[in-house]
């Protein structure tokens, strides 16, 4: 039987399926409309791509260090609810562990590439989940280290993947804990763009407190201000969170050099769902 537009139109309304995946249920099932559907159901294809116009600002960070190589990934979904699921957790262990295995370029990469365990390809994986779980998944973000990486992740929330030049397990993960707890921006006051010093301290030079002071005077109270504001956002020169009398760098003296560092905070600049924990769980079980 020949498959028409009209049919691969309609089976994808129905079912939210790609137009490649609806055309070859439609021929795999010789036309018929209710077979085509069992098909995509039991591929874990029908559903999935219908869920991808939603807002999916949760999930969780994950991490994976093997040898010289890390990686840290952030993979949304809809609902704190599904985060928390083992199952959810399992996906994105094993997304990170992909990422070191075959060091993709970008996350369509990733979804393009295949499985090192099972086979599969990624996207496909992710879509079965899709359909099991019943939420918008998306890897949204990975970045991969290279050289002596070090990883802590604060529950699934806020994830940081450090490197340095030597490696010592307890101080590694005293600043990883630091960065995830103090946000610093930058390793050392080296690498604060002019841009940004430029753009600070123009904004402290028009605050209103300084309006009435004289030329010279402003000018450095504002130098004085830019100079602790840098500092605060700077790893080595915050005061080390478990010890407020030394500096990160005073830590570090001696024993390692941190190189980079990258901190991810889950669903930063996403916009989030508005739903109440009692419209959650009636979400979960209603299969929406």
């Amino acid at each position: 039987m020949t498959v028409t537009a009209a049919m691969v139109k309609e089976l994808r309304e129905k079912t939210g399926a790609g137009i490649l995946d609806a055309k070859k249920a439609l021929t795999e099932s010789d036309g018929d409309m209710e077979k085509a559907m069992e098909y995509l159901r039991q591929k874990g294809i029908a559903s999935a791509e219908k869920k991808m116009g939603r807002i999916a600002a949760e999930g969780l960070i994950g991490s994976y260090v093997e040898g010289n190589t890390g990686a840290i990934i952030e993979v949304n979904c809809e609902t704190d609810f599904v985060a928390k699921n083992d199952e959810f957790k399992e996906l994105v262990s094993n997304l990170a562990k992909q990422i070191v295995a075959t060091k993709p370029a970008s996350v369509e990469e990733l979804l393009a590439s295949t499985c090192t365990v099972c086979g599969k390809k990624i996207e496909d994986i992710i879509k079965e989940k899709i359909a099991t779980i019943g939420e918008k998944i998306t890897v949204r973000r990975f970045e991969i280290v290279e050289g002596n990486p070090a990883t802590y992740i604060h529950n699934g929330k806020i994830g940081v993947l450090l490197n340095t030049d030597k490696a010592d397990e307890v101080l590694e993960k005293d600043i990883c804990l630091h960065i995830a707890s103090n946000a610093p921006e930058f390793v050392s006051r080296e690498e604060i763009p002019q841009s940004v010093i430029d753009e600070e301290t123009r904004i402290e030079m028009g605050k209103e407190d300084l309006a009435k002071k004289p030329e010279n005077i402003r000018a450095k109270i504002v130098e004085g201000r830019i100079n602790k504001l840098m500092a605060s956002k700077c790893l080595l020169e915050q005061p080390f969170v478990k010890n407020p009398d030394q500096t990160v760098a005073q830590l570090c003296e001696g024993k390692l050099t941190v190189k980079s560092f990258i901190r991810y905070v889950l669903g930063e600049g996403l916009e989030k769902r508005q739903d109440n924990f009692a419209e959650e769980v009636a979400s979960q079980m209603a299969g929406n």
